[in-house]
């Protein structure tokens, strides 16, 4: 766990985490187009493990790689490696949540917190369904709460395999077709650059692409996956009343 902690500390003092974003993705887009072309399945298999390592290091930038990724290999190729891959990233951030660290924030939970945690192991899967599709609540937050919360392990991999599913094609389907923009921007900054101008910028963020409406249906689809909890505590109050 201390070595986690070290490397994550290290990643942040540096800024190291700064090459998963946008600005450098324009600043390296036909380099990388040009060996992403040569090298296809070499470039798919580095493109996973950036992933992981980016998910399993809590990186803030790691959903740009999701986008990056439907920018160079389509929508599908990056869906699935990306779901995969995050789900992997995922499970190494729950099992160290899980070890030393889970047991003795378990331990020195209030009440509430153990309430919390039971309503969770009896309803794991609609809990986990509803946490993944809602975009409120950041990734890694939903990777390390439900190992404190004792969810079993089986539970969170498909959960989480499943349940990021929708969001991972929404923001790789929107990355290959944003590819032209982002390739006019590319040119233009490298021209801007070149010139030795004090104003080069990017026009264009991540953020662009997350629309009201994108929102409203994940977190529609986040609220259905509750119905079945909804349902059980009302049957549970008619019954005893």
């Amino acid at each position: 766990m201390a070595v986690f902690a070290l490397i994550v500390g290290v990643f942040a003092a540096t800024g190291a985490y700064k090459v998963l974003s946008f600005e450098a993705l324009l600043e390296n887009f036909n380099a990388l187009q040009t060996f992403i072309a040569q090298n296809l399945g070499l470039s798919v298999g580095i493109f996973g493990l950036v992933y992981v390592v980016a998910v399993a290091l809590s990186f803030p930038a790691a959903w740009v790689l999701t986008i990056a990724g439907g920018i160079f290999f389509g929508w599908w190729i990056a869906g699935f490696v990306t779901i995969l891959s995050a789900t992997v990233g995922a499970s190494i951030l729950f099992w160290i949540a899980s070890t030393s660290l889970g047991e003795h924030l378990r331990e020195s939970a209030g009440p509430f917190v153990q309430k919390l945690r039971k309503g969770m192991q009896d309803d794991a899967v609609n809990y986990m369904f509803f946490l993944r599709l809602v975009p409120a609540f950041p990734f890694t937050l939903v990777n390390i709460v439900p190992a404190i919360l004792g969810v079993p392990f089986g539970i969170f991999f498909w959960t989480t395999l499943v349940g990021i599913a929708p969001g991972t094609f929404a923001y790789a389907y929107a990355g290959e077709g944003i590819r032209s923009l982002v390739e006019a921007q590319s040119v233009a900054f490298t021209d801007c650059t070149q010139a030795a101008s004090d104003n080069c910028g990017v026009s264009l963020s991540p953020g662009d692409l997350v629309t009201t409406e994108l929102i409203i249906a994940f977190s529609a689809l986040g609220l259905i996956s509750l119905l079945p909890i909804v349902i059980k505590r009302l049957r549970a109050n008619n019954a005893t009343s």
